[in-house]
């Protein structure tokens, strides 16, 4: 089983700047990507930015220039470093991985590798008063 665990989340006046971490835990062999979601009262969840193993990135058009996306592949955690936020980016974070493979040990003894799967955090809240 493959827990998502986020931390960073907060109030700040606009303009100002949060980090948000999530690190990624259990039998992990790879995560192919990860990345930040968010969804504010009234409205669909939408990409915030997501980050490939290789480190490719991608951002909503709403944030680019202002966050930035990275990801420490050996510890498993992706961060999403937000500045110059604005009341707009109020909304609940959510953290992805998609394409998680995870070991597993057969009857015989010998380690192997499941079929990938995605999964969620639990959502951490980000406040931007004006």
């Amino acid at each position: 089983q493959v827990q998502l665990v986020e931390s960073g989340g907060g109030l700040v006046q606009a303009g100002g700047s949060l980090r948000l971490s999530c690190a990624a835990s259990g039998s992990i062999f790879s995560i192919d990507a990860m990345g930040w979601y968010r969804q504010a009262p009234g409205k669909q969840r939408e990409l915030v930015a997501g980050i490939t193993s290789g480190g490719s990135t991608n951002y909503a058009d709403s944030v680019k220039g202002r966050f930035t996306i990275s990801r420490d592949n050996a510890k498993n955690t992706v961060y999403l470093q937000m500045n110059s936020l604005k009341p707009e980016d109020t909304a609940v974070y959510y953290c992805n991985a998609q394409g998680v493979f995870t070991t597993a040990h057969t009857s015989m003894g010998f380690m192997t590798i499941l079929p990938p799967l995605d999964y969620w955090g639990q959502g951490t809240q980000v406040t931007v008063s004006s």
